[in-house]
């Protein structure tokens, strides 16, 4: 059974959910290299390549909750909008439209 983003989300912290997708995609790549080779690495299975599509999603996920609260810290720090945009290699317009949403009523 296949485990949705959700679900993995719930298992991993971004650090564990980064170790499990580079050691997949390392297999991945040894098994392609291997292939070239006949060397005898093992290929991922369906499932162990959906599971690293879903983990790719979840990575992506938790990186971005976690840059959100930065650009909350560097503000509250007195950090300006285009430090912030120099800071992830933007604009300050940039930063400031990806970061300085409301909650909507």
């Amino acid at each position: 059974m296949n485990a949705s983003p959700d679900d993995l989300e719930r298992q991993h912290t971004l650090s564990t959910a980064t170790t499990r997708y580079d050691e997949l995609r390392m297999r991945d790549a040894l098994a392609a290299v291997a292939g070239e080779g006949g060397a005898n690495a093992v290929p991922l299975t369906r499932e162990e390549t959906l599971e690293m599509l879903a983990l790719s999603e979840v990575v992506i996920r938790k990186a971005g909750y976690a840059r959100q609260s930065m650009v909350r810290v560097a503000r509250d720090a007195g950090a300006s909008w285009a430090q912030i945009g120099a800071a992830l290699g933007t604009t300050k317009q940039a930063a400031w439209e990806a970061h300085n949403r409301r909650p909507e009523a």
